[in-house]
This record gives structure tokens, C-alpha cells and sequence, in this order.
């Protein structure tokens, strides 16, 4: 590429280049903006040294001025993908695909990696590395898929908004209500000692015996370990009536309550996991089916039970986090949302 010969050949060729990134609608009254902008410059910057710029000062000029893409980026109208307005439930989005879907994944493929021989058996036949690259890129595939869908959502959503403006039309008094977050809503604890209530009487009058079903086609028999789990469900019932009530009368979380939340929780959990990892089910009679085939189906349904096990402690670990952040949560100092407000409108 040749060099410019003089100052005014090179503006030329800059304005050209800017040209070329521009839309084509507005070329021409942006270029026209743009020279005239460049020749002011110089003529100050003339006027200043008393004389004509030399080419070098005239290339100073246009360095500083920018890349021709980078100008005509700046006097184009601005396009997102996902633009600021709709970006933060984006991100908020994002981490909640995250948290409920991909941790969970993981979670779950480690538990039944410990857990489960015959998993554990069928992806390492290729060995360890190979049971880890394939579960690898499994991850990878299901991130992708999940943050695409959720991407391609958002841009549809922003071209909507971009037209419509729809985001932008609200109104402050639909705004939700200041809430407490140590507040128990009353309705919550009611309906927990309605269901708890119905729970404990429908566990005493059926679930007593380990001969959960006895009819002439069917006959569904517990192990000796029911006893055990029988009232040790029935005794947490009660706690969590008696725990909701005090939160019926006193609608707060205390941390000697949320402790015994978090506490009724756990036994719970520990106690459905065990159960399933127990083998409970004993005898399984079923008409026209021989004792054979019953047998195989009792220990199919023992199995399954059994690889549920990572499934259920997932869950009550996520359980657990929760009742500990409501400890930790009713443990700092209660600062009324509204008096800060209003002292910072006075």
C-alpha cells in the first residue's frame, strides 16, 4: 500500500475507511459531520502553529481520533444481544441454571459413581480417565444446551423489548411489599400443622403394622426395620405440629427454633435415606405371578430404592443449607428496612 502524499489524501482515505462501517442511510450526513469536525481540528491546530500540519501531524491527529471502526461504532445506534436493561436477570438467570441444574448434575453422577456399583462398573469399563471425559463432556453439552436456550430466550425477549419497549411501562405501586426475612407467614404454619396433623393420623391408622397390604391379590410386607422408621416418622411429625404452632403464635425465626428446624430436618433426611439404602420391602405376594418372578421384582424394587440413596442426600443437603442460612439469617441484628428508608427520605 502506497503512502499518502499529502495531509488531505490521507483524511480522505480515513474518512473512506469510516465510511464503510457506517450504515448506508447515514453515510453521508456522518461523514459530512465527521470532515467537517477533522478540518476545524486542523485549522485550530494550524492556527496554533502558525502554519500547514505536515503529513505526521495530520496521522497524529487521525491516531487520536481512533480506528475507523471504532468511530463509526461510536455514531451508529447501539445493538445487544442482550442489552443492560435485560442483562441482570440474565446473569440471575444464569446462576440459577447453574445452582438447580448443573451442580445438581454433578452432584448427582458423583453420588452414584460412590454409590452405585453397577453404575460405577458400566462407566469404567474404558477406565477411570474415560469414565471422567465422558462424563466431562456430558457436563459440557448440557451447559451448553442450557445456557443457549436460555440465551436465545433473552435476545428474543430484547428484540421484543427494543421494539415494543414493553420493560419500560410499570408502575411503583405494584411494587412487592417490604417483608421481613426472619417474618414466618402465618398461612405457611397453618397449612404445616394442617398437613403435618393429617400426616400423623393417616401414619398411625395405616402404616402401623409392617403388613402394609393384605388383600387376596396382593400382599405388600415390610422388614422388621419398620418399626424403627414408623416412629421415628411419626415422632418428627409431631415436632414439626408443635414447632409450627410456636411459629403459628410467634411468626419469627429465633435461633433456638430455626436450630430445631434445622435439627427436625436432618433426622428426617437421615432417616429416608437409610430407609432407602435398608431394603425394606420383605415379601411382595401378587396373584397369578410366581414366587420367582415376586422375588425378582422385590429385589429390582430394593435396588432402585437403593440407587434413589445420592438422589435423596442431594436433596437434604440442600434442605440443610437452607435451615443454616435461616440460623445465620436470624442470628444478625434485625434492621427495619422501612425506618432506613424513611430516615434517608428525611
Amino acid at each position: 500500500m502506497s503512502k499518502a502524499r499529502n495531509p488531505i489524501e490521507l483524511i480522505d482515505r480515513y474518512l473512506q475507511a469510516v465510511r464503510f462501517w457506517l450504515p448506508k442511510e447515514q453515510q453521508a450526513d456522518i461523514i459530512a459531520e465527521l470532515s467537517e469536525d477533522l478540518r476545524s481540528q486542523i485549522d485550530e491546530k494550524e492556527t496554533e502553529l502558525g502554519r500547514s500540519l505536515n503529513e505526521g501531524e495530520v496521522e497524529e491527529i487521525l491516531r487520536q481520533r481512533g480506528r475507523p471502526v471504532l468511530v463509526a461504532n461510536r455514531y451508529s445506534p447501539q445493538q445487544y444481544l442482550i442489552g443492560p436493561l435485560l442483562f441482570p436477570i440474565y446473569r440471575f438467570v444464569l446462576k440459577l441454571v447453574a445452582l438447580c441444574y448443573l451442580i445438581p448434575w454433578i452432584l448427582v453422577w458423583v453420588g452414584m459413581m460412590l454409590f452405585d456399583a453397577a453404575y460405577r462398573a458400566h462407566q469404567t469399563e474404558a477406565g477411570w480417565f474415560g469414565a471422567i471425559a465422558s462424563a466431562w463432556g456430558s457436563l459440557w453439552l448440557t451447559a451448553l444446551i442450557a445456557v443457549g436456550t436460555v440465551t436465545i430466550i433473552f435476545a428474543l425477549v430484547e428484540r421484543a423489548q427494543a421494539k415494543s419497549r414493553f420493560l419500560e411501562n410499570w408502575n411503583p405501586r405494584k411494587l412487592p411489599a417490604v417483608r421481613d426475612a426472619n417474618q414466618i407467614p402465618r398461612s405457611g404454619s397453618t397449612i404445616e400443622v394442617a398437613a403435618n396433623l393429617a400426616f400423623c393420623i393417616w401414619w398411625a391408622t395405616s402404616m402401623s403394622s409392617h403388613v402394609i397390604l393384605n388383600r387376596p391379590e396382593v400382599r405388600i410386607v415390610f422388614s422388621n426395620r419398620w418399626q424403627y422408621f414408623f416412629w421415628s416418622f411419626l415422632l418428627l411429625a409431631a415436632a414439626n405440629i408443635v414447632l409450627a404452632a410456636v411459629n403459628l403464635s410467634r411468626p419469627y425465626w429465633t435461633v433456638p427454633r430455626a436450630t430445631l428446624r434445622l435439627a427436625s430436618n436432618a433426622a428426617g433426611s437421615a432417616l429416608f435415606c437409610w430407609m432407602l439404602k435398608a431394603s425394606i420391602l420383605a415379601e411382595l405376594v401378587v396373584s397369578d405371578t410366581s414366587t420367582a418372578r415376586t422375588l425378582e421384582i422385590t429385589n429390582a424394587i430394593n435396588l432402585w430404592l437403593g440407587r434413589c440413596f445420592p438422589i435423596a442426600l442431594i436433596v437434604g443437603v440442600v434442605i440443610a443449607a437452607v435451615d443454616v442460612r435461616r440460623i445465620f439469617r436470624a442470628k444478625a441484628p434485625r434492621v427495619g428496612l422501612k425506618q432506613d428508608v424513611a430516615a434517608s427520605v428525611v
